[in-house]
């Protein structure tokens, strides 16, 4: 009986079909994203807001002050644009200044006849009024703009945006168990359009809502389904692609997040309230319904379900689109690596290298999550151009996973994973104590450590799922990335309370938790070239070698099918040039150079030309296959416009 892999080679491993469904589910890992990080825009601190009290309002009511009037001449200056304490205007009345603090309503008029409309605080000695701590009565120069003008977040209620956000991280932790068990239980496609539905519905509900407990509810739902969409469209593209891809795919579905990223401070630009926004960022996850009609379940879902009729169905449509033809031999098909176990924590960390390897990738998780959203939040309090520095912040985020696929496949995983996070680690060190006076200087230090923490967040991803056996994988990358989220829940606490006290504190402790974790991750063993362990006690046995640049030193059982020896060099005039070639063709003469011919000739031992193409090169050409098939796409809409034009105009029952 042929397996579900033999079948999907037959029917096209990365053809038509995957590349067009790969390309309508990687835009959901922009919306994903826009969710992710909106918190900067929607909750940024308002420019000028001050404590107003009822002497101040009916001094403002009767004098006819704008909003930046009255800040001028009642908010208190030593306090700074954001006071926390008030004047108490309603002490300039002599004879109620006894009675004016417990009674401060009733003399308010008073107060504010006796006051001057050009100078208010010219009736107090010095021009200085006492102060008091406000209870209330906040006032806006751009009332409702943010969040924080909305349901006034501030001062003493500072801490209720930090609570958003973190509720926000709480959903998509709640989202990863309860929705990630129910697509393996009800079907991937069908949970990811009631993931999208609801995203949008409770987005919507939250761009309206009434009082700060409906917003903060509904802000929980919208992470819930939103941890939906984003981890079951993963999924459905790295299950209708062959294994080849998959790393591909991966990292490439990513950098469409990071597009999410760079297109966020255009719309907040351009969009002028918080609501707006929201919905702004919330509205296109209706239009991804739609997809009811042009994305399949899960083939490889529907076989481990006992549906091997619907599954062929699929393929079969598959192949079609690819331009093969699936032959009626596979009439029935299996799943190799179908699971038969239930698996417990107590299997992480029964054995000494399982135990060290779910301890050190729980602690990647978290500090990549917590530096990276840390990072991202606290361009919302360093001042300056937002919009420019989250674009510029986005923007370098794309190099990371162009470095990515030219290191693990040269040094490895280990390697550029520990670099990573201590790069991550000493810019966030250097930065924290760099003079104010160089803000170019911080700015290019601040921007390697942003992309140091990209590289980890998205390295993490693949040496998860490549240290776990089968038996534990998917049980496994779910418990250790839940410390993600968890980490994103203890971001915004950190960065802005410990904000308050100093600024760049909170760069220290992300400094030093990720130069930490840069040096644990070395501690891991190196998985290149090596076939993904199928037990437990493969991967004990993975911890008795180094294998950091060469994939020659890993052991035969170890090794992928069809994966020998590297020959020696025989001459000094046919070494492998240093440097890769670009395109992703091998130069003139180096195979022959490089593996002697008859085992060249032999089918069992030749090396196929996709296997010697970079990982880079691999990812230009699926962008480019995505920008000609969009681009083909596109091209359809004109035709179908004009032939609806011209049936308009030959319709008999036009008038």
């Amino acid at each position: 009986m042929p397996s579900f892999d033999e079948a999907l080679q037959r029917a096209g491993e990365f053809g038509r079909f995957q590349r067009r469904v790969f390309l309508l589910l990687c835009l959901t890992g922009v919306t994903f994203a826009f969710l992710f990080v909106a918190v900067v825009f929607l909750g940024s601190r308002p420019e000028r807001f001050w404590c107003r009290g009822p002497g101040a309002a009916a001094l403002a009511e009767r004098c006819g002050w704008s909003a930046e009037e009255e800040w001028n001449r009642t908010a208190p200056e030593r306090a700074g644009p954001g006071s926390c304490q008030r004047f108490l205007l309603e002490a300039a009345d002599a004879t109620a200044t006894a009675t004016a603090t417990a009674n401060a309503n009733a003399n308010a008029s008073a107060a504010a006849a006796a006051l001057s409309c050009a100078d208010p605080l010219a009736a107090f000695p010095n021009r200085s009024a006492p102060l008091v701590p406000c209870r209330g009565g906040w006032r806006y120069v751009q009332a409702h703009s943010t969040v924080v003008s909305e349901f006034d977040l501030v001062c003493a209620n500072a801490w209720m945006l930090d609570l958003t956000q973190a509720i926000l991280n709480l959903g998509f932790l709640a989202g990863a168990f309860t929705l990630g068990y129910a697509a393996d239980r009800y079907g991937r496609i069908v949970v990811y359009l009631i993931s999208c539905f609801g995203v949008g519905v409770t987005g919507v509900v939250v761009a309206f809502a009434p009082n700060f407990p409906v917003f903060v509810v509904f802000r929980f739902l919208q992470g819930v389904f939103a941890k939906g969409t984003w981890m079951t469209c993963y999924v459905i593209v790295t299950e209708i692609v062959g294994s080849k891809q998959r790393r591909i795919v991966g990292i490439v579905i990513q950098m469409f997040f990071t597009l999410g990223i760079i297109l966020l401070p255009g719309i907040a630009y351009f969009i002028p309230n918080w609501q707006g926004i929201q919905l702004a960022i919330t509205l296109p996850n209706f239009l991804f319904l739609l997809y009811y009609w042009a994305v399949p379940e899960s083939p490889r879902w529907l076989v481990t379900r006992k549906k091997g009729d619907e599954a062929l169905k699929i393929l079969r449509s598959i192949a079609k689109c690819n331009g093969k033809y699936l032959s009626p031999s596979f009439s029935e098909i299996t799943v190799t690596d179908e699971e038969v176990s239930n698996p417990s924590f107590l299997d992480l960390v029964r054995t000494p290298q399982m135990r060290k390897c779910t301890l050190i990738l729980m602690f990647a998780w978290f500090t990549s999550a917590l530096v990276y959203q840390g990072l991202v939040m606290r361009l919302g309090i360093v001042g300056g151009n937002l919009y420019m520095n989250f674009f510029i912040s986005g923007v370098v985020e794309l190099p990371a996973a162009l470095l990515i696929l030219l290191t693990i496949e040269r040094l490895g995983r280990r390697l550029p994973f520990a670099a990573s996070n201590i790069l991550a680690g000493v810019a966030c060190l250097v930065t924290a104590f760099l003079p104010e006076g160089t803000p170019w200087l911080r700015t290019t230090v601040a921007t390697l450590g942003r992309l140091g923490i990209t590289m980890a967040f998205e390295i993490v991803y693949l040496v998860n799922s490549e240290l776990y056996p089968t038996t534990l994988r998917n049980f496994g990358v779910s418990l250790c990335s839940g410390l993600c989220d968890f980490g994103g829940i203890v971001a915004p606490f950190l960065l802005f309370r410990l904000a308050a006290l100093w600024l760049e504190l909170p760069l220290i402790i992300f400094g030093v938790l990720a130069s930490v974790c840069g040096g644990l991750v070395m501690l891991l063993p190196e998985t290149k070239g090596i076939a993904l362990p199928e037990t437990v006690d493969d991967v004990e046995k993975l911890g008795r070698y180094r294998m950091a640049f060469s994939a020659s030193s890993v052991p035969a059982a170890f090794r992928p099918p069809g994966e020998g020896a590297r020959p020696p060099t025989s001459a000094a005039g046919s070494r492998r040039p240093r440097f890769p070639v670009l395109p992703c063709e091998a130069p003139a003469g180096t195979t022959e150079r490089r593996r002697p011919r008859p085992e060249r000739r032999a089918p069992q031992t030749s090396v196929p030309v996709s296997a010697r193409v970079s990982p880079l090169c691999q990812a230009t050409q699926l962008l480019f296959t995505l920008y000609k098939d969009m681009h083909m796409t596109l091209s359809i809409v004109p035709r179908c416009w004009r032939r609806f034009v011209l049936m308009l105009d030959t319709s008999p029952t036009r008038g």
